[in-house]
Parts: structure tokens; C-alpha cells; sequence
């Protein structure tokens, strides 16, 4: 038998709030199928399964807000059968409950004698103490600014935990940006409005490129180790219309087109927005970049997301006095990256060679 648990979609999740399932009992399940929609914090998700199955029973009803690492359902592996193995019934006037959940629904003020028990035999167990809690407070829904404190909450456990845990260096590289421009300019010329490229597609690539010649910026520090990773999943940075931020990922950016890089932009940033992420894209980005320049900042130094290793950002693209390889001086747009890096997995040194293969990088845009 398989259980299906309520996965961590991000280090700052601790409990999510089931809403909808999307199967039922008896459906056969594939790998990255989604299979309920869960609320966190940040954003409404849909929760993806990692193995293939039957489903055979729904532990958890919707409505309930479970902690991360509750078992939601059981499947049957591929091959497997359902066994009915006999259980007996409790004694008569009885009801058959562990003492955590009875201990537990004393605290929540939850009636254990009207709950119908999802264990063996009928069992109360302590997801049914939870999930009754959970329906009482459904007549009484969230307003919009409580969703805005739970996220700067949730912001501020992440951020505080990063600056507490993880020993940070910054470093800024000035990229002349005038190549980019004119190619970025010429590639668009015969493209539709929708179908036109922007820098921000553009400045991903780079990222991911730069990332293979230097991995050690790509991957999670867990368990006091670094565990690279090698594909470059880089989560992008979106603030969302009603305040706050959350940062999805794209996937395999390294292996896409720059095409493929702006639909998946574009699509990303139109998903969260309209709150259907999934929670692949939530718990999986392996470095973050954020981008302020449409706000008209000259950079942007962050604070990495663990357990993540690295964060890069770019601040806008604007005129300033430039002087060429040659030693001439004259007026260029000029782009300022930055990185903040972990100094538990790199040094100084290597940031900067990071940053000068990402200038490089974007130096080159017939190369990306």
C-alpha cells in the first residue's frame, strides 16, 4: 500500500489547507498527474503525485488544513490487490480512538462522539479530529487582507530563517547591455505582439548557461551538505497584484530555446496570478532570480530562499558613461547584476567568475 502525503511546497510552508480533490477512489494515478488542490499560505496549488497507483481511499476531506507530511490517500502499487482483512468491531458504547486524537479534539473543543472515523474499524483518527476543526471554521472564510498578513507571515519565516542560517556575500557586475538590445530589437521585428521576446527571457537563459560551467550556485544546502543539482529549475520572483511575492519555477531552462524560456515565462506569470501553480514548481526551484529593473531600481541585492544557495538579480537597463575595451568613453545602457551567494558552499572568488561568465553570457545574444 502506498501513501500519498501532503508534500512541502517551499521551506516556508508547515500546513496547507486541502480544497479539491481531483480523483477518487478506484482511479489509476501516472507520475506528475495532479491530484488535489491545496492552500497554502502564498497561493492556491495543484499538488502533482510522484508514483503511479490505484487510488483506494481518501484519507482527508476537503476543507481540512492538515500539517505538511499527512497522509492524504492510499493507493495500491501497480499489481497490487485490495486485501479486506477483518477488523473488530469496538465494544458497544465505545468509541475506538487513539488517546493523541482524543487529547487532541479535547483541545480544539471538537465532539469525538459525532465524528465518523476514517482508522481500522472506524477508528477516530487525529486527521478526523483536524478535518472536523477545519469544517466548523469554513463559515467563517478569509478575508483578503488575511491572506496578505498569512503571506507577509510566511515571507518573513522564510527571509528571517535565510538571514539566521545561511552566511550571505554580494557581488555586482556593471554588463554593457547594447548588443542585447539591438539583437533582442531585430529579433522581435517580425513577430507579433504576443510572440515577442522580452529581457527578462532573455537574462533567464544567461542564468541557466552561466550555472553549468559554475554549479555550485545551483542546488540546496540540506542536512549540512550541498546537494548540487543539474538542471537549472530557476524560480522566478512575482509580486502578486493583492501584495506579497511568491517565486515558481521554470523548469530545465538550461535545455530550452529562448522561445520556450518566454512562453514558460509567460505562462508562469499568468498561472500565479490567477492561482494555479503547481507544486512542483513551488518546491523544486534550484536558484532564484528577481528582477526589479521595471521598477526602476539601479540593482537589487537579495536574500537567498533556502535552502537554495544562490540568488541573482538585475536592476533596469538604463544610460550611463561607459568605456569600451579599446578605452573610448561614451553613453551605453548598462545593466547591473547581482549575486547573493552562500559562503557555506562558495567563495568570493568563484561568485565572481560566475557573474563575469553571465556577462559574458549576455554579451553574446546570437549564442543563447
Amino acid at each position: 500500500m502506498l501513501e500519498f502525503k501532503l508534500p512541502s511546497i517551499g521551506s516556508d510552508m508547515d500546513e496547507g489547507k486541502l480544497l479539491e480533490w481531483k480523483i477518487k477512489p478506484g482511479d489509476r494515478v501516472k507520475k506528475g498527474q495532479v491530484v488535489a488542490i491545496v492552500d497554502t499560505s502564498k497561493a492556491a496549488v495543484d499538488v502533482e503525485i510522484w508514483f503511479d497507483g490505484t487510488v483506494h481511499e481518501l484519507l482527508i476531506e476537503p476543507g481540512a488544513t492538515i500539517p505538511v507530511g499527512t497522509v492524504l490517500a492510499t493507493l495500491l502499487a501497480p499489481g497490487e490487490k485490495a486485501g479486506a482483512p477483518a477488523v473488530a468491531a469496538p465494544p458497544a458504547g465505545r468509541r475506538k480512538i487513539s488517546p493523541a486524537a482524543r487529547k487532541h479534539a479535547e483541545a480544539l473543543g471538537v465532539d469525538v462522539d459525532t465524528l465518523a472515523g476514517s482508522g481500522p474499524g472506524g477508528a477516530v483518527m487525529l486527521a478526523d479530529v483536524d478535518a472536523a476543526a477545519a469544517q466548523r471554521s469554513l463559515a467563517k472564510p478569509a478575508a483578503p487582507s488575511d491572506r496578505q498578513a498569512e503571506m507577509r507571515k510566511a515571507i518573513a519565516a522564510a527571509m528571517s530563517r535565510s538571514k539566521r542560517e545561511i552566511p550571505h556575500y554580494y557581488l555586482a557586475e556593471a554588463i554593457a547591455m547594447e548588443r542585447a538590445q539591438a539583437w533582442l530589437s531585430e529579433a522581435n521585428a517580425g513577430r507579433p505582439i504576443t510572440g515577442r521576446l522580452l529581457m527578462a527571457a532573455f537574462q533567464l537563459k544567461a542564468v541557466a548557461l552561466a550555472l553549468q560551467k559554475y554549479p555550485e550556485m545551483n542546488g540546496f544546502f540540506r542536512d549540512g551538505a550541498f546537494q548540487p543539482v543539474a538542471a537549472a529549475h530557476i524560480g522566478v520572483a512575482i509580486s502578486m497584484r493583492q501584495g506579497g511575492l511568491i517565486a515558481p519555477a521554470i523548469h530545465d531552462v538550461g535545455e530550452k530555446s529562448l522561445d520556450e524560456v518566454m512562453r514558460d515565462l509567460a505562462d508562469l506569470v499568468k498561472r500565479a496570478r490567477a492561482g494555479s501553480l503547481k507544486s512542483s514548481e513551488m518546491s523544486d526551484p534550484t536558484i532564484t532570480v528577481t528582477n526589479l529593473g521595471d521598477q526602476g531600481v539601479e540593482a537589487v541585492y537579495g536574500v537567498i530562499y533556502p535552502p537554495q544557495v544562490a540568488l541573482v538579480g538585475f536592476g533596469r537597463i538604463a544610460p550611463r558613461p561607459w568605456v569600451d575595451a579599446a578605452g573610448g568613453l561614451s553613453v551605453a545602457p548598462v545593466l547591473t547584476a547581482s549575486l547573493a551567494a552562500d559562503h557555506r558552499v562558495s567563495d568570493g572568488h568563484r561568485g565572481a567568475l560566475f557573474l563575469a561568465e553571465l556577462r559574458d553570457w549576455l554579451q553574446q545574444p546570437e549564442k543563447l
